[in-house]
């Protein structure tokens, strides 16, 4: 990789960074004994494409990318076995005549040029180098192994486990775990090790955030949660069940022989030296123990504002609340509208040498360095509202607190934003300007909110439109003038951007890039309303829905029926969808 100093240089020099940001950089590349580029890989500091330019005018090397549409034979990508590739970030992807293309994350890489070499005196040919971006390393070493081949793995190995299993009065999971005496540890059959950790790997792969591994009268269910919809992957035969549970169990630290009652646990583990974090939920069933887990992947789940989809007119109010120096900042929206992602991407703004940062969550979702995170636990009595009368004490500048769900804990986040604390927390209500009355609900005393209460947020998911399959149309009709009627009542600028004669969105078709769903991944639409004095006088003088509602529009404030239908007419998501989402806000 380039020298730490010179990488940092290049990019001052592009300004793709600043001075604050590169002394950061290097401190953190010196205290983590870490070259900067992986950190801004980790992080998303700087978009991919661009980085690798600067590299390319530093290496005189030319650049490569992939589309969709390129596709690497077998027998090319193979030339560099799937182990050597990974562990040198290198992949061979176009052969003609007696020259190989190769892609490089890092030519100055000794060991990979010398095998490399290897390579080319052993089958007679030349090398090609070209840079490449890690997230096209990432997506071609996926081709190495496709799931229709773990899906032969899976099955092999359920065969050896049928054959080395012998009738027996003793359950499962006793036949398949033993004690290695020498040692102490607890060892499994291979076979299922195999099963589980195929299903991980490839839980990881496919981006889902959930695994389910149900048992069912006559199978073993294998569920992901993708894009927010659950899928089924694998059946696996149901004697199969105790085994897998235990094996899970045993990762966890959770106990085996304990059948009855839920448990909880996690654990973590490298895959394509990545360290993804893996939260187990066990739960007794009629059929025998179902597993839910939640695949917590930073490199997925961790987002920036901007990564985020965070348009201009919303993340200009998010900084100026940011910059203040204490507030408390509320995100609100149903389960699983992206709540906890918006607060964490906020938080990594904060993640610096002079700011420190305490967190109460349940549970601690994503673990970031630098960042003090605690997750409470009810059960001994240690809850949001004793855990915030303590962080009081951890001389914090910026609390997050994972959800506000009883008066004590809005009460004590209310008195820590008055005495000098910046404070990120969620809340449930349907919309941004339903924080206000919700926390009157809670016992706050409405003169203590202006002081107190800096931005509100309200959020939502949608599919994101497959860009190789989407269709555009025109809107016709009654949803013509739905779009016409949120677009006339845009800010004068956003108005004239986007009102025409005649609007056109996109559809979601189905093709093969998108498993025949539509949709990849899913994008948030966003209202955010900030605390102005005229909305202090409302709160003080009659703080109901109608007079906070004429406020918010007084404001400007952008809906979140708004910011999906621009993400709409933009052809991001589905105009059907965005309607669903907010035919209750509007």
């Amino acid at each position: 990789m380039i020298p730490n100093k010179t990488l940092i240089e290049l990019l001052l020099k592009n300004k793709k960074i600043d001075q604050a940001t590169a002394d950061k950089l290097l401190k953190e590349s010196e205290n983590l004994n870490r070259p900067v580029e992986e950190i801004i890989y980790e992080r998303n500091l700087i978009p991919q494409d661009e980085l690798v330019k600067i590299k390319s005018d530093y290496y005189k090397i030319p650049v490569k990318t992939f589309s969709k549409e390129d596709v690497i034979p077998n027998e090319v990508l193979n030339i560099i076995p799937e182990e050597v590739a990974r562990t040198h970030q290198i992949v061979a992807f176009k052969k003609e005549g007696d020259t190989l293309y190769v892609g490089m994350l890092s030519p100055d890489d000794q060991q990979a040029q010398d095998i490399l070499k290897f390579i080319a005196k052993q089958r007679k040919l030349n090398i090609a180098i070209y840079l490449v971006t890690k997230s096209d390393l990432e997506n071609i070493w996926k081709n190495y192994r496709s799931f229709a081949t773990r899906l032969k793995e899976i099955q092999d190995s359920v065969e050896i486990f049928k054959r080395q299993s012998k009738p027996s009065h003793q359950p499962y999971q006793q036949r398949v775990v033993r004690i290695d005496e020498a040692s102490g540890i607890i060892a499994e059959e291979a076979p299922i090790i195999k099963i589980v950790s195929t299903i991980l790997e490839e839980s990881v792969e496919s981006n889902a955030s959930d695994i389910h591994i149900e048992p069912m009268r006559n199978k073993l269910r294998v569920r992901f949660r993708l894009d927010g919809e659950l899928k089924e992957m694998l059946s696996l035969p149901l004697e199969l069940q105790p085994a897998i549970v235990a094996r899970i169990k045993i990762l966890s630290d959770l106990k085996i022989d304990e059948t009855r009652i839920p448990q909880d646990g996690r654990f973590r583990t490298i895959l394509d030296n990545k360290e993804i974090d893996f939260r187990v939920a066990t739960f007794p069933t009629a059929l025998g123990e179902k597993v839910a887990i939640r695949v917590l992947n930073p490199y997925v789940g961790l987002r920036t504002l901007d990564g985020l989809g965070i348009r201009e007119y919303h993340k200009t109010i998010i900084e100026e609340a940011i910059a203040k120096p204490f507030g408390m900042i509320l995100a609100t929206g149903p389960t699983g509208s992206g709540k906890t992602t918006t607060l964490y991407a906020i938080l990594q703004g904060f993640n610096k040498e002079s700011i420190n940062v305490v967190s109460l969550e349940d549970p601690v979702e994503y673990f970031i360095e630098g960042l003090n995170q605690s997750q409470v636990k009810p059960e001994i009595g240690y809850d949001f509202a004793s855990g915030l009368r303590q962080i009081v004490r951890q001389d914090p500048d910026v609390i997050m607190v994972g959800e506000i769900r009883d008066n004590e804990t809005a009460a004590l986040a209310v008195h820590a934003a008055l005495t000098g604390h910046i404070v990120l927390s969620t809340l449930h209500t349907n919309n941004a300007v339903g924080v206000i009355p919700r926390l009157i609900d809670m016992k706050i005393e409405p003169y203590l909110l202006p002081a107190s209460l800096i931005l509100m947020m309200a959020q939502r998911l949608a599919g994101r439109l497959c860009d190789n399959c989407k269709q555009k149309e025109e809107a016709t009709g009654s949803l013509r003038e739905v779009i016409d009627k949120s677009v006339a009542s845009l800010p004068k600028d956003l108005r004239e951007k986007y009102r025409k004669d005649k609007y056109e969105i996109y559809l979601p078709q189905g093709c093969k890039e998108c498993n025949f769903k539509g949709t990849k991944g899913r994008l948030p639409f966003f209202e955010v309303l900030k605390m102005t004095p005229s909305l202090e006088e409302v709160i003080l003088k009659d703080p109901s829905d109608t007079n906070l509602k004429a406020e918010a529009e007084k404001q400007g404030m952008i809906t979140l029926r708004q910011d999906g239908i621009i993400k709409a007419l933009e052809g991001l998501v589905s105009i059907d969808e965005v309607l669903k989402e907010t035919i209750e806000m509007e």
